[in-house]
């Protein structure tokens, strides 16, 4: 029995959960390039992922130059409502965190940098386009204004609840103004600087931090980090929202579904049409998409599809064209961001293939109009044929190779030389030629 006994507290010791202090891990998150659908998503699973796993501090390492208002705020979202502290770390040397980075930095229980970082420019005009003055004025432009108060009044409220100085915040957004790592830190922008992950884990150690409601002192000796890596669904969304990829898997799945119709029972292209489709709207459908000009898209290639059907000598495939380009330049709204605009070098290049592909629909067509008709009844008339045997009135004989019921107003010897004057049905009528 004491044996039993024994054994039941080892097992019993081995499977409760350590409470030391330490022991619970940091989760590194890297949030590196624009930040868009994809890294917003790796976000907020990677925080909820550190909440279920118990993990005591989540360091979310930025260098970033900005990205999309959407990622952003869902981001924010998901820091907000961690019940884990999150560090936002600006790191390696050389990193940013401009744009969007500074919202999210501010947002962040704990802000700190690396030397040799910057953090700030943060006015939301490269999201809205254009440019304003000091003030965020654009001519009186309502839409500017609007946004640029808007960004001002987010910003101020995380600095106030983080204890971060809101006037630099508001000066970021409205002035596009930068800070490097040692005068964010004098001017309280941020909370400590830190060479790396370790360093920073020996400065916060002893730090009083509020998240979910609850106050807790971080106890980081001797606690492991670890690195999260993006996962395949990260990777997936980031390449199908690009916004490049995303514009010519649209292009190829209308393509795809036009040679399906123009030739019922192929199956494969259709297959292909219908997944590029799918795929290329759930893309779009996480990215800011001007639906105007993706419907400018779609009737450009109708038109161009339809000038093989109706010829109308080249003003649907012309218009069609224009449509088509015109939609590809409006498809994505924020084309001021480099990683979310479409390439002018690809629209011209679709455009050019475009083009080639309606001025062979078009030459083909012209070539088959010049061509003498060789079927039906027009075929007939005039040919030439020979008498299958002798006959009155109606009789055989071969025309074109083949083997015709004909009429005759004289009589016909075999092998005579025969005219087709008229057709009615399948019979021919011939008048005999020779003696």
């Amino acid at each position: 029995m004491r044996l039993i006994r024994l054994l039941a507290l080892a097992l019993a010791w081995t499977f409760v959960p350590s409470t030391g202090a330490g022991s619970a891990p940091v989760a590194v998150v890297p949030l590196e390039g624009a930040i868009g659908p994809a890294a917003a998503d790796f976000v907020r699973r990677s925080i909820e992922r550190a909440g279920k796993e118990g993990a005591q501090l989540i360091i979310l390492r930025l260098d970033t130059s900005g990205g999309l208002d959407t990622s952003m705020r869902e981001i924010i979202k998901a820091i907000l409502a961690s019940p884990v502290p999150v560090v936002s770390f600006v790191a390696p040397s050389g990193a940013r965190a401009a744009s969007a980075g500074t919202f999210i930095m501010y947002a962040s229980h704990i802000a700190a940098m690396a030397p040799g970082t910057n953090l700030g420019a943060a006015s939301p005009v490269a999201l809205m386009g254009g440019e304003s003055d000091k003030d965020g004025k654009k001519g009186g432009d309502t839409l500017m204004r609007k946004a640029m108060n808007d960004a001002v009044a987010y910003i101020r409220g995380f600095a106030q609840m983080r204890g971060r100085n809101a006037d630099w915040a508001e000066k970021a957004v409205r002035e596009a103004v930068s800070l490097p790592a040692e005068e964010a830190l004098k001017l309280k922008v941020i909370d400590v600087i830190a060479p790396d992950v370790p360093s920073l884990l020996r400065a916060l150690q002893g730090k009083t931090v509020e998240a979910g409601g609850a106050k807790r002192t971080l106890q980081l000796s001797g606690s492991a980090f670890e690195e999260r890596e993006p996962d395949w669904r990260t990777r997936f969304l980031g390449v199908i929202t690009n916004p490049s990829v995303a514009y010519l898997l649209i292009l190829v799945g209308a393509y795809a579904l036009l040679f399906e119709f123009m030739n019922p029972g192929l199956v494969l292209p259709g297959v292909v049409g219908a997944i590029a489709i799918l795929v290329a709207l759930y893309a779009l459908h996480l990215l800011p998409v001007n639906y105007a000009g993706l419907g400018l898209i779609a009737i450009g290639i109708g038109f161009m599809a339809a000038e093989a059907f109706l010829p109308a000598y080249g003003s649907l495939g012309i218009g069609g064209l224009i449509a088509f380009v015109l939609g590809s330049i409006m498809l994505i709204e924020d084309t001021t961001l480099p990683d979310f605009a479409i390439p002018i070098a690809l629209i011209a290049g679709m455009a050019a293939a475009s083009a080639g592909f309606l001025i062979f629909m078009l030459g083909m067509l012209l070539k088959s109009r010049r061509q003498a008709v060789v079927t039906g009844r027009e075929h007939m008339l005039g040919a030439r044929g020979e008498a299958l045997g002798d006959f009155e009135r109606e009789g055989w004989a071969r025309v074109r190779g083949e083997q015709w019921q004909v009429r005759s107003p004289r009589p016909v010897r075999r092998g005579q030389p025969l005219r087709v004057t008229s057709m009615q049905g399948l019979v021919l009528d011939v008048e005999p030629e020779g003696d």
